[in-house]
């Protein structure tokens, strides 16, 4: 794993040819992806990385969606806004994940993991739209440090019983008094709130609607997943006392899926709307993971994946429009099909793959997901019927609005896409929609 993050450094000094990074992020990722063996638990060991299954699907997917980041962010250079610090400031997050993906050492992990929220921030506040990314930024940053800063503690906390934090080595914490519910949620608190579940979540509409459309497409895209991928981790760490709390994380991920559902048929802001989305698919793999069976596990990955390649192609989308328009609002951006007639196709095709149809990667997800928590409770049943409903729900308001109605400027004229953005959203919906002919690829077989 060293000689793919070394590989990423040495990309930093080519941070003034924009075409050099792009071609190099899409060629490290399927060169990574042929390279990597998965015959083994884990593979590519040394200094304290690693990659396993699990890891090498985020990671994939990191590089493939940083590569669509920057060739979806040709606006910046064009205007000559420090494109090269826009470039040396995305590498560098790049760098972080991969080093959080793959890190084989707890503390390592936790450095890396709040090290990614430098350059998340810098987006922001450098190439954001409005005064408020201020308050946005620090929104993220408090909510972020202040969930992250107790499980500091409870790292230091097992070493000094352990001796050890290396990944699959450390042994479960087994204490049940009040001490012991305090450390379980001081470990899993920081990852709920940057996965994030609902009662967490307000940093996360505030930093998409403010962010760069990089920015946007990165927290959609990976960033989100960070908090899934910690709690696969951390989890198995406090097997005993999850059992007891789980009940806890289900009914409030499933009932606040359902309520932002509801909030998000009332956003008039496009991003808006698709960053609350993001809210009620996370809550559904929350609830996989803390159900702790395999069928929780294979969906939740595999929806962490769909998830950020569908949601990464509507904040896209979402940034095409809002660059000839130059508003958000969907009661001003309607009537786009006779705006942007060809980018009609587009809109349907991530939308239908937001609400889980076939044939998208959402829908194996969701199905394996469902099974999981039902298995867990019959009871459920209601409440992941209600959110599967209004998502659909939401998914079909985003779409009619937007794409229906008369357009508000009465000249009537067309405005279709450059080549460069049919070709973006493509490498968004091919792999959203070809995956699900070969499953086994995301499902973690060790």
């Amino acid at each position: 794993m060293l000689k793919y993050t070394l590989s990423l450094f040495l990309l930093i000094q080519a941070s003034n040819r924009w075409e050099v990074v792009q071609f190099f992020l899409f060629f490290l990722s399927f060169l990574f992806g042929i390279l990597s063996s998965h015959y083994f638990l884990i593979s590519s060991l040394g200094s304290m990385l690693g990659c396993d299954f699990i890891s090498f699907i985020l990671i994939f997917l990191s590089l493939w969606i940083m590569g669509l980041v920057v060739m979806s962010s040709y606006k910046i250079k064009f205007e000559g806004n420090h494109s090269s610090l826009f470039l040396i400031v995305n590498i560098l997050l790049l760098i972080f994940l991969v080093v959080t993906f793959s890190s084989m050492d707890y503390l390592l992990f936790y450095i890396s993991f709040e090290s990614s929220l430098i350059p998340t921030l810098i987006l922001i506040l450098g190439w954001g739209y409005q005064p408020e990314r201020v308050e946005a930024g620090i929104y993220m940053l408090f909510y972020t440090l202040f969930a992250s800063l107790p499980l500091l503690v409870s790292l230091l906390s097992i070493y000094s019983s352990d001796f050890s934090l290396t990944l699959n080595v450390v042994s479960q914490v087994n204490s049940f008094d009040f001490i012991g519910v305090i450390w379980y949620f001081a470990s899993v608190f920081a990852f709920i709130v940057k996965l994030p579940m609902y009662l967490f979540h307000l940093w996360l509409p505030k930093a998409h609607v403010e962010a760069p459309v990089a920015g946007s497409m990165i927290l959609a895209g990976v960033l989100l997943k960070l908090g899934g991928y910690g709690l696969i981790r951390i989890l198995p760490l406090f097997s005993g006392m999850n059992k007891l709390y789980s009940g806890l994380w289900i009914s409030v991920a499933i009932l606040g899926g359902f309520i932002v559902s509801m909030m998000c048929l009332r956003q008039v802001d496009i991003k808006s709307l698709i960053a609350y989305s993001s809210v009620a698919h996370m809550g559904l793999v929350l609830c996989g993971l803390v159900v702790f069976g395999w069928w929780g596990l294979n969906g939740a990955v595999v929806v962490m994946v769909g998830h950020g390649l569908c949601s990464s192609g509507l904040f896209c989308l979402a940034n095409m429009v809002y660059e000839r328009i130059g508003s958000r609002s969907l009661l001003i951006s309607k009537g786009l099909l006779s705006f942007m007639p060809s980018m009609g196709l587009w809109w349907f095709l991530l939308s239908i793959g937001n609400m889980a149809a076939p044939p998208t990667l959402n829908l194996l997800g969701e199905v394996n997901l469902i099974m999981s928590v039902v298995s867990w409770s019959s009871l459920t049943m209601l409440g992941i019927s209600l959110l599967s409903f209004f998502s659909a729900a939401y998914t079909l308001y985003m779409y009619s609005l937007s794409q229906h109605g008369v357009f508000f400027n009465s000249v009537y004229s067309v405005c279709s896409g450059k080549v460069r953005e049919y070709l973006i959203l493509f490498l968004h919906w091919f792999p959203l929609n070809i995956l699900i002919l070969k499953g086994s690829m995301l499902i973690p077989l060790y």
